[in-house]
């Protein structure tokens, strides 16, 4: 079976099995639609390529930043739809490995970023929207603070500096106190 035949399969059975699909053809187009990828995952797909990532980390407000160096491999997957990110380097002497998986819901109109890593067992899951006059996406959502197993609200703003710069700034909430607890420059190699 062809990946065609495969898709159009998952577009129908995706259609007979859900409820609220009148399965119209003005149905059918929609569902197309929300399938197909457009120009925002075209914009996505220039972050594809090997950067070098310098790291500073703070664990309190005031406080001087940990720094350390990574890399981080970008690719497309699933035909375009989603920006996978490949990241490595090392966080307090320690190995360290973290994916992403970036993606544009052209229903919702949002962009989705899911993280994960060797340094926990959770996965942080962001909604964000594209900022047109800073060239940036801005995020917000949780992560767990493995202390208390709480989630802390955070946000990042993923800036595109231009072609073979971009710098990612995460803040996190803490005692109703939000401070920078990151920022990695990435650098096209």
């Amino acid at each position: 079976m062809n990946k065609l035949t495969i898709a159009a399969l998952f577009v129908v059975a995706v259609c007979f099995y859900t409820p609220s699909y009148a399965q119209s053809d003005a149905d059918m187009k929609a569902m197309m639609a929300y399938a197909t990828p457009g120009d925002i995952h075209k914009m996505m797909a220039k972050s594809v390529g090997n950067w070098s990532a310098a790291i500073s980390m703070w664990m309190q407000p005031n406080t001087p930043p940990m720094n350390s160096t990574g890399e981080m491999k970008n690719e497309m997957i699933l035909g375009g739809r989603y920006l996978k990110g490949t990241n490595t380097g090392n966080f307090m002497g320690q190995p360290f490995e973290g994916i992403s998986i970036t993606g544009y819901d052209n229903a919702k109109k949002i962009f989705l970023n899911n993280w994960i890593d060797n340094m926990g067992t959770g996965m942080m899951n962001l909604t964000g929207t594209w900022d047109a006059s800073s060239n940036s996406i801005n995020f917000s959502g949780v992560m767990v603070d493995p202390a208390s197993g709480k989630d802390v609200p955070i946000r990042e703003t993923l800036k595109f500096d231009d072609d073979n710069h971009q710098t990612l700034q995460m803040f996190a909430n803490m005692g109703g106190q939000e401070f920078k607890t990151m920022e990695i420059k990435f650098t096209r190699k």
